[in-house]
């Protein structure tokens, strides 16, 4: 069985769906929130231009999904996967973004948890990149129960190299994990 990269999830407060090109406007909407990024090595993603650069990957990656809100239907952010086999049984999941809205209230957790099952039928590890100082992003893949795995150098847009720290998850101590 082939690993579906885009796969409609739904669970009682999200529903995931394949991004099109068509969302652009939409999703935009949700990005323009400086404060969504400022803790990103990329600061800048509220800004059109390079939100628009931000979603020509998230299309060419194949992975892109978009994430509503079930209870009343909006746009709330984006996920996806990427990186599939680049190591050997593992996928990864990031470039994650959610409207200040759903912050604290478990959509990310419910957001994860859906890719995560679903990622786990195929692969036997999933792997994060989350920049240095999202301490936001860092606490959030530790409440799921990522380990630290260590860093690797990355550029943004032209920016000076930051640095990534990568958490990872195994099947196993997903599947033996105790539901939040």
């Amino acid at each position: 069985m082939d690993f579906d990269l885009q796969p409609r999830l739904q669970d009682d407060l999200v529903r995931i769906e394949p991004l099109h090109a068509g969302d652009f406007e939409s999703l935009y909407a949700v990005a323009c929130d400086p404060l969504i990024w400022e803790q990103h090595p990329n600061r800048e993603r509220h800004q059109r231009d390079v939100f628009a650069n931000f979603f020509k990957g998230a299309m060419e990656s194949g992975g892109a999904l978009r994430v509503h809100d079930r209870a009343g239907g909006d746009l709330i952010g984006s996920s996806r996967y990427y990186d599939l086999g680049k190591t050997p049984g593992t996928v990864a999941i990031g470039y994650t973004f959610l409207a200040r809205s759903a912050w604290g209230r478990r959509y990310n957790l419910s957001l994860k948890t859906l890719m995560l099952d679903h990622a786990f039928r195929f692969v036997g590890r999933v792997l994060f990149h989350v920049g240095v100082n999202n301490h936001r992003s860092r606490k959030a893949m530790e409440k799921l129960g990522a380990v630290y795995a260590g860093e690797e150098p990355v550029g943004y847009y032209g920016e000076p190299s930051t640095a990534n720290v990568i958490y990872r998850i195994d099947r196993a101590d997903w599947s033996a994990r105790t539901p939040a």
